[in-house]
Order: C-alpha cells, then structure tokens, then sequence
C-alpha cells in the first residue's frame, strides 16, 4: 500500500479592501451579478463574474425554479455564457459571492462540486489554470491559484 499526500494552498484576505485593483473589481462585479439572481425558493443569491484572457467579463448567477432541481448555479450559468459567446478564450479568474435573505452570510462560499467538476473542464482544456476568489457576503476571502486545488482527483476526457 502506497499512501499519497495531497497538498493545496489558498490566501485568505480579511475583506475585499485588501485584494488587489484587479481581483477587486472582478468581486465587485460578481456582487452586480449576484444582485440579479433569481432565488424565491431558497432565498439563497449567488454571484459570479469571469474575467477573460481578452479582457471580458461575463457575469452569471442562479436561476432557481419552482420544480426543484431544475435551477441552476451562478457558476454553470456564467460558465456556459462564456463557451457559448467566447468559444476557445481562456478564463483567467473567477469570482464569486453569496448571500442569503435569511442570515449573513459572513464566511467565503466555494462552488459546489458539480460547478467544480464543470470547471474543471474549462481549466484543464485551456491548459491554464484559472484562479477562484469566493467570499460571503461580507468578510474574509478565499483565493486560489486554480481550481482543481479546490477539486483533487479530478474526472476529466483522458478517463472516456
């Protein structure tokens, strides 16, 4: 028996003042994009924003529907607007945000692991790693430097 260690490193900021210009106004934007959610039923808002290797910034956030689980998350949503409208463009970073109707949300929020595995995807084709900064709504936030460290013994194409 081989037992293998698995190591990953993120920075934590103590609150979006103290990320850099850039990362900044990409959170900025994922808290517009997450303002624009629809979620009646969980009372539960995310928000996504990705900034590509051309400049662009798509947003997303979730879409939520009476007929539990045909909603979708915020990174999904952004994800695919960015395969869709910017096909071959490298992500170069995504933030994301969240906040619920019901409490504060005060400790960072990282994608579920259906977003992580979609992402994955993209990160792995565009053999560039894509850095992720997640946060609530308020308080400390999470920066990685790609996001398969969120997601170790990643499913890809070369299993198929």
């Amino acid at each position: 028996m081989e037992k293998i260690e698995l190591k990953t490193s993120a920075t934590l900021f103590n609150n979006v003042s103290e990320l850099a210009q850039e990362d900044k106004l990409l959170m900025d934007k994922a808290i517009e994009a997450r303002a624009k959610a629809y979620a009646p039923y969980s009372k539960f808002s995310v928000g996504a924003a990705f900034l590509l290797e051309n400049g662009v910034i798509i947003l997303g956030n979730n879409q939520e529907n009476a007929a539990y689980p045909s909603g979708m998350c915020a990174e999904r949503v952004g994800v695919w607007k960015v395969g869709s409208e910017f096909p071959g463009v490298k992500i170069k970073k995504l933030a994301i945000t969240a906040a619920s109707e019901n409490l504060t949300v005060d400790k960072p929020v990282g994608p579920c692991g259906a977003c992580r595995q979609t992402l994955s995807e993209y990160e792995i084709n565009q053999k560039e790693p894509i850095e992720i900064l997640f946060m609530g709504e308020i308080g400390k936030v999470v920066k990685t430097t790609s996001l398969l460290s969120l997601l170790p013994f990643s499913f890809d194409s070369s299993y198929l």
